[in-house]
């Protein structure tokens, strides 16, 4: 029997790095884990103080379709705390992971065969996701004088049924400002392309806030997550926010594919909206974890990036050393211990010059980790 052609997607390469680094430390060694873009930090105490209230006080069963409505009322009032947008909480929609809002946005707005421009280097399931519905990826490759970002002539020039724009970005961290949001979104709305705004590591920024498109206009679609400024990534829970017209399309579709988010990640979620001085204090942790990067790297050969405005990666310039970044990271593995992710993940035309730093680890784990890459760079400065 044959396989689907929408099926043959690439691998999601950071998921094998961590399958190698699984093995080393299966043999009884210590891995620096740099690869992953999961915070060290566990779901917040309030988060699993409601866990704990409610396992003996509900069945936690189904839920409705768009998620619990309590849910959705304290995300609306995240919107105002953040950015001063009121939303009304029936335009969003609790999924079971950003990925389940990646799913309800491609399927709720696009036909086999439309074009969706993504930019690159970006998240690598973006472009898996859309071959698997039978999409068209067309690849915006964003040039570092744009920060990594797409711009309006990418549209303009470009027969696009919709664009994919995240800020902050992964793997770069870099983020879009009110200005370039705005003269974005609008040649969107000329050329008539859904505009789509991944804001999954809104939260974590640093010497600027980053900029909601709810902020510039209601006609988009913004998805978010409880995975990384909430820490919750293995609870599987995110969020669509989408315009009063496309509501029950989007709530039909919700139904049957997922019939609803896992009633338990919610339940962790209510907490964790309530926990944002803890989760702050995370957010100073990577700060540091950033500033001891940009002073390091330098020292170590790996001067080429620039400082991420938001997020917890660092996108370095390895072709100095490489012209494959899967070998140059298979060797800092096994020779250091320290898994690194490579940048065709992210870029798969420019990716094998390039390789990926999380530094949502602990300090002290990010300073052992610079430690043992010094030791793999020395090599080079001979």
């Amino acid at each position: 029997m044959k396989n689907s052609a929408r099926g043959s997607v690439d691998p999601f390469i950071v998921m094998d790095v961590m399958e190698a680094a699984s093995k080393i430390e299966k043999a009884g060694h210590d891995v620096i884990h740099l690869e992953v873009g999961q915070p060290g930090t566990s779901a917040p105490i309030l988060a699993k103080e409601s866990v704990i209230d409610s396992l003996s006080a509900s069945t936690l069963g189904y839920t409705v379709a768009l998620g619990i409505p309590e849910l959705r009322n304290k995300i609306a009032e995240l919107y105002w705390h953040w950015y001063k947008v009121k939303v009304d909480p029936q335009r969003i929609i609790v999924t079971p992971g950003s990925s389940g809002a990646f799913l309800l946005a491609f399927t709720g707005l696009f036909d086999v065969g439309d074009s969706v421009g993504i930019g690159s280097p970006g998240y690598p399931s973006y472009r898996q996701i859309l071959q698997a519905l039978s999409l068209n990826t067309v690849t915006i490759k964003a040039l570092s004088d744009n920060k990594f970002q797409p711009v309006p002539t990418d549209v303009i020039n470009n027969k696009l049924d919709g664009l994919l724009v995240a800020s902050p970005a992964n793997p770069t961290g870099s983020m879009l400002n009110r200005d370039e949001l705005e003269k974005l979104m609008a040649a969107c709305k000329k050329k008539e392309t859904a505009f789509i705004s991944d804001e999954i590591y809104h939260g974590i920024e640093y010497e600027t806030r980053a900029v909601s498109a709810l902020e510039v206009s209601d006609d988009c679609f913004v998805i978010n997550s409880f995975s990384k400024y909430f820490s919750m990534t293995g609870w599987r829970l995110g969020w669509i926010v989408v315009p009063n017209k496309h509501i029950r399309q989007f709530e039909r579709l919700a139904q049957n594919m997922f019939i609803c988010a896992p009633h338990i990640s919610q339940i962790a979620a209510l907490g964790a909206l309530d926990a944002h001085h803890e989760l702050n204090q995370n957010v100073q942790t990577y700060k540091t974890n950033r500033a001891i990067l940009a002073e390091q790297l330098p020292n170590l050969g790996l001067a080429k990036f620039a400082p991420p405005d938001g997020a917890f990666y660092v996108y370095v310039d390895v072709s100095e050393y490489t012209d494959n970044s899967v070998n140059f990271a298979n060797e800092i593995l096994e020779e250091v211990n320290v898994a690194v992710t490579p940048g065709i993940d992210f870029d798969p035309d420019r990716g094998l010059k390039t390789i990926r730093l999380s530094y949502a680890c602990s300090t002290p784990d990010l300073k052992e980790g610079l430690k043992r890459l010094n030791n793999f760079m020395s090599k080079y400065r001979l």
